[in-house]
């Protein structure tokens, strides 16, 4: 039956099961451990769902992105404008057209898109919903530690065929929010005092990574920075004023931020969220900062594959299109040494995105020469590797809710220390009248770690059982799958990706 046959009237869109299809083919339909249902959400209950509507010259926007990335390119630098990209992958007029009258015709309300067009989110009924999702049912469930609240269906949907050529997903049905790689450990015990710190803190990152008290940002206008909060995770400006208070004394900073766009709740602070902002702010010190905030309970997540255990990445950080940051610790925990492996360090190879091209060479390498790999069955070979760097990610310090919090552990914490040491070193290109380092990771890969410490020693945490025994990938010289290509040298760094 071909898509002529389906369109019978804009309803048999969506009734019409006999000519429909699976647009994501995987979608997961076991619940997370940690989350439960509370029951069949009410038909009349409102909800939003976000339609992925099919863009245009994909191919050509790879191109293009691979070009003003690679340094060795004539286009290096030369960004698109959001214009630009817009006017690139826009969605086809047909497009917009079949979808917006398919959407209308079941009730859609309230229907926002974006710049590019190529997402469009409505809100309808649960009733709505089922009918225009088939197979979709939508329950209430809750879990996670801070017990997020999520609308789900536990079921695969199905969208007519005539919409197959227009919608490649529809998303806010099945991925839960994801839990927290944050933990907050038990405090080690502290044998004498002479030359130890009692926890990471700016001045411990600033230390380590060679930072002085010049290494902060000058003021100008001309660069910012940015974090995102979801999940009803917000910081509090009162949080990061304390914890510049406490612990920015040595350096220049910024003790608020210049912007919050979105929504900017008002009930306790989340740890996470603190965090983020906090070391973003002193890392990058004294660079504007603004944060984006969204109350949403969408996000990526964790997933295991039914049968065996696998070493599977979250999404984003298995995007080929993200610099991913794994975490370290100290090899002595009370002494600014040498960094090993933090054993709840992410890492691994994504079954969803295939090896980009930046990262053949060192992926390769690192296959063929590692002594410690899980069995081959474990891990998909040929997937986008990651994480591309490293920072210390052990035993912070935090304000949250006005309380000074030890002891906070996670790759929740590395992220925002690198991005912040890069907007550092942005601003240093700016004003030099070079463009900013836009996406890191083909020249990353082409410094082969230049500019960086290599961290050699070390697992992450893996499975228990009798093939792997709870042994994950292991580091080693060059790039691995646990610390990327190691963690930043800032002096060398720097001098490095100076170069135009």
């Amino acid at each position: 039956m071909g898509p002529r046959s389906c369109l019978l009237g804009l309803f048999a869109l969506f009734v019409a099961s006999n000519c429909s299809y699976s647009p994501e083919p995987d979608q997961q339909r076991r619940l997370p451990p940690g989350w439960v249902s509370l029951g069949r959400a009410d038909p009349e209950e409102e909800l939003s769902l976000t339609f992925a509507l099919r863009q245009q010259n994909v191919k050509r926007l790879s191109e293009l992105v691979q070009a003003v990335s690679d340094p060795g390119s004539p286009r290096y630098g030369k960004y698109l404008t959001l214009e630009d990209v817009a006017e690139l992958v826009r969605p086809s007029p047909l497009t917009l057209h079949t979808v917006q009258k398919w959407l209308l015709a079941a009730g859609a309300r309230n229907c926002h898109s974006v710049t590019t067009q190529d997402f469009l989110t409505c809100w309808l009924s649960v009733r709505q919903a089922e009918l225009l999702l088939s197979g979709a049912e939508f329950h209430h469930y809750i879990g996670g530690p801070a017990e997020t609240h999520a609308v789900r269906s536990p079921h695969p949907y199905r969208l007519p065929k005539a919409l197959a050529p227009h919608v490649d997903f529809v998303g806010g049905l099945h991925r839960f929010p994801p839990t927290s790689t944050l933990r907050q450990r038990p405090e080690p015990q502290v044998l004498g005092t002479v030359g130890l710190h009692l926890g990471v803190t700016p001045s411990v990152i600033r230390k380590r990574y060679n930072l002085t008290a010049q290494d902060v940002g000058s003021g100008t206008a001309s660069n910012s920075q940015a974090c995102a909060q979801f999940l009803e995770q917000y910081f509090h400006d009162s949080d990061l004023a304390e914890f510049m208070r406490l612990f920015g004394g040595d350096f220049a900073h910024q003790a608020s931020v210049a912007r919050v766009v979105g929504q900017q709740g008002r009930g306790r602070a989340g740890i996470e969220a603190s965090l983020d902002v906090e070391y973003l702010m002193s890392a990058g010190a004294n660079i504007s900062t603004w944060v984006y905030s969204s109350p949403g309970d969408s996000g990526a997540g964790c997933w295991s594959v039914s049968g065996r255990h696998q070493f599977r990445p979250s999404f984003p950080a298995s995007s080929p299109y993200v610099t991913t940051v794994g975490g370290t610790s100290f090899q002595n925990p009370f002494r600014v040494t040498d960094e090993v492996v933090d054993y709840i360090s992410g890492g691994g190879f994504s079954n969803v995105f295939p090896r980009p091209s930046y990262q053949e060479e060192a992926v390769s390498r690192y296959l063929s020469s590692s002594a410690h790999l899980p069995p081959s069955s474990y891990f998909n070979a040929s997937g986008r590797a990651y994480p591309d760097v490293a920072a210390l990610s052990d035993g912070y310090w935090v304000v949250s809710n006005h309380v000074p919090i030890p002891w906070v552990s996670g790759t929740s914490a590395s992220t925002p220390v690198f991005g912040g040491l890069l907007s550092l070193i942005n601003e240093h290109r700016i004003l030099r009248g070079l463009p900013p380092l836009g996406f890191l990771n083909p020249r990353l890969y082409q410094q082969r770690g230049a500019g960086l410490f290599d961290v050699t020693r070390g697992c992450h945490e893996s499975c228990l059982n009798e093939e792997v025994e709870g042994q994950g990938f292991c580091s080693g010289p060059g790039w691995d799958p646990v610390t990327g290509w190691g963690t930043p040298n800032f002096p060398a760094l720097l001098k490095t990706l100076m170069n135009p």
